[in-house]
């Protein structure tokens, strides 16, 4: 179990880093930054059930480390490069579990230039 998560963080690390492109210049956070806080909210992401504390700490940091328009910009496209590649039903549900507000859905077609 343990190998099969560690290999879908890396796909999904490796993913994120191809489908999010050139950063814009003034975003601090990358997407292997985001995957790393993310990490722990996979499992519940993909097969749903009780959504482990660690995976809302780390959005709770995620969201707070994302403090500029751009850094916010770049969270959300590489959240949408994982709602899209990585078969996660669950994650839109993940920001309001845990508490945290973010201005838009976590999914595919999410425009992350608003």
């Amino acid at each position: 179990m343990a190998s099969t998560t560690t290999t879908l963080v890396a796909i999904v690390v490796v993913a994120c880093l191809l489908a999010s492109g050139p950063q814009e210049a003034d975003a601090a956070i990358t997407c292997g930054q985001v995957a790393g806080y993310i990490t722990s909210c996979l499992p519940y992401a993909r097969s749903g059930g009780v959504i482990p504390p660690k995976c809302c700490s780390g959005a709770r940091a995620l969201n707070g480390a994302a403090r500029t328009t751009p850094d916010r910009q770049q969270v959300c496209s590489c959240l949408k490069s994982i709602a899209g590649s990585s078969g996660v039903p669950y994650a839109p549900g993940i920001p309001s579990k845990c508490g945290v507000s973010v201005p838009y859905v976590i999914s595919p077609s999410t425009d992350c230039t608003k």
